[in-house]
C-alpha cells in the first residue's frame, strides 16, 4: 500500500532546510554503499548540518496524523538529504531489511521519501516503483512524501535537467506484516469516518476489534 502525504512539511521547515541544503557538504552517495552498481547520487556529508535537518524531518513526521495512522511507527531512521544532480539517477534496487542507527538497527518496513524541491524546477527525477508487472511513478509536490512498503523494487530515473533534492529515512512498524498494517489501517479510516453514524454500542464493538487486532499483531 502507498500513501502520499501532502504538506508534511509547513513553511518554516521548507525555509530551514533550504539553508541547510544552500549551505552544507554534500559528498558522493556511494559513502553509505561503495559496492553498489547501481548508485549515483550525492549525500549530505555535515555532521551539524545532518542533526539539523534530520530532526526537522523526523518531527515533521511524528506531528502528521496521517502517517502515523499509515505507519504504526516504532521506529523512524534519521532522514538524510540526498541530491540528484543532471545526469545522476539510482537504478533498481530493494532496500536492506536492516538500518544502521545511533539507536541500534531498525527492521525497514517502510520506505519514505520527502520531496525537497519544487518538481518544476527539474525534469526526470521521478521514483518509480515495481509492482509486479505494474509501474508507479512519483514526482511529489515541495514539502509532501510518499511513503510505501520496503520490499520493492525500486529506482530513481535519471534527472534530465535540473536537480532534484529529496529526504530518506526508513521506518520500523508495530505492524511488521504489511497484508496486516493495510487492513488495520483501513478498518480504522472506516472506524474514524462512520463512527459518528453508529449507535454506541456497535461502534465499542467496533473499537474492540480495532484494539484486539492491533494487540495481536502490534509489537511495542
Amino acid at each position: 500500500m502507498f500513501k502520499m502525504i501532502y504538506g508534511l512539511l509547513n513553511g518554516q521547515d521548507i525555509k530551514e532546510l533550504r539553508e541547510i541544503i544552500d549551505t552544507a557538504t554534500f559528498v558522493d552517495g556511494k559513502i553509505s554503499n561503495p559496492h553498489s552498481l547501481v548508485k549515483n547520487n550525492l549525500h549530505l556529508n555535515d555532521e551539524t548540518a545532518y542533526q539539523r535537518s534530520s530532526t526537522i524531518m523526523s518531527n515533521a513526521l511524528r506531528r502528521n496524523a496521517e502517517f502515523a495512522a499509515f505507519a504504526f511507527p516504532k521506529k523512524i531512521a534519521p532522514p538524510l538529504i540526498t541530491r540528484y544532480e543532471t545526469g545522476m539517477h539510482y537504478g533498481l534496487h530493494p532496500d536492506m531489511a536492516f538500518m544502521r542507527s545511533v539507536d541500534g538497527p531498525i527492521r525497514s518496513d517502510i520506505s519514505c521519501t520527502i520531496f525537497l524541491e519544487d518538481p518544476s524546477r527539474y525534469e526526470g527525477g521521478a521514483l518509480r516503483v515495481k509492482q509486479g508487472d505494474a509501474t508507479m511513478r512519483f514526482k511529489g509536490e515541495l514539502g509532501s512524501a510518499i511513503v510505501y512498503p520496503s520490499t520493492t523494487l525500486h529506482e530513481v530515473e535519471k534527472v534530465e535537467k535540473g536537480e532534484r533534492i529529496v529526504g530518506i529515512t526508513f521506518i520500523e512498524s508495530q505492524v511488521a506484516d504489511p497484508a496486516k498494517r493495510e487492513l488495520l489501517h483501513e478498518l480504522n479510516e472506516v472506524a474514524a469516518l462512520e463512527g459518528g453514524n453508529m449507535s454506541a454500542e456497535n461502534f465499542t464493538r467496533i473499537q474492540t476489534v480495532q484494539q484486539n487486532l492491533f494487540r495481536r499483531w502490534g509489537d511495542c
